[in-house]
């Protein structure tokens, strides 16, 4: 099954249950920039941490100007699972659909994830080389989708869907 960018923040949201606050998929879409996802006024003021509170990156903005994960932090699934080291991941790889800036490539998104079919392209990054690293890749691979909280809270936490 796909589901497009809103359907993503929102299951985004449904895994997150139990836990408190708002989580958007970190996705580019038709209707949204990758980089827009958090509200300009938060970009440079709030961490972005895991869900056990361990920084990942000094600010939103930092995520596109040095996006390689800092070694050794995990990051956390909803359910608690590292998935740099958990099989349930096989390819430690992230859908994003975006330049390396954040911005949409309308090309590159599996036709705003709704396509799962292997002649279809998306636009993906291995996390162990950053990730807004740019692969291009077949639509048909199960990649993971990372969630961003996006409160108004000090901490932003990214998490995995």
């Amino acid at each position: 099954m796909r589901i497009n960018g809103l359907g993503l923040s929102y299951a985004c949201l449904s895994q997150a249950m139990g836990i408190r606050d708002d989580y958007k998929a970190f996705l580019s879409h038709h209707l949204q920039d990758l980089i827009d996802t958090v509200q300009p006024m938060y970009r440079t003021n709030s961490p972005i941490v895991n869900l056990r509170g361990e920084l990942l990156f000094k600010n939103w903005d930092s995520i596109f100007s040095s996006p390689l994960l800092p070694p050794g932090v995990p990051l956390y699934s909803f359910d608690g699972r590292d998935v740099m080291s958990d099989p349930f991941w096989p390819q430690k790889a992230v859908w994003h659909g975006s330049s390396e800036r954040g911005k949409r490539l309308s090309a590159l998104n599996c036709e705003s994830w709704r396509a799962g079919d292997v002649a279809i392209t998306g636009q993906a990054s291995f996390l162990y080389s950053g990730l807004l690293n740019q692969q291009t890749r077949s639509c048909s691979n199960r990649f993971i989708v990372l969630c961003i909280e996006t409160t108004n809270k000090l901490k932003q936490c990214l998490s995995v869907e």
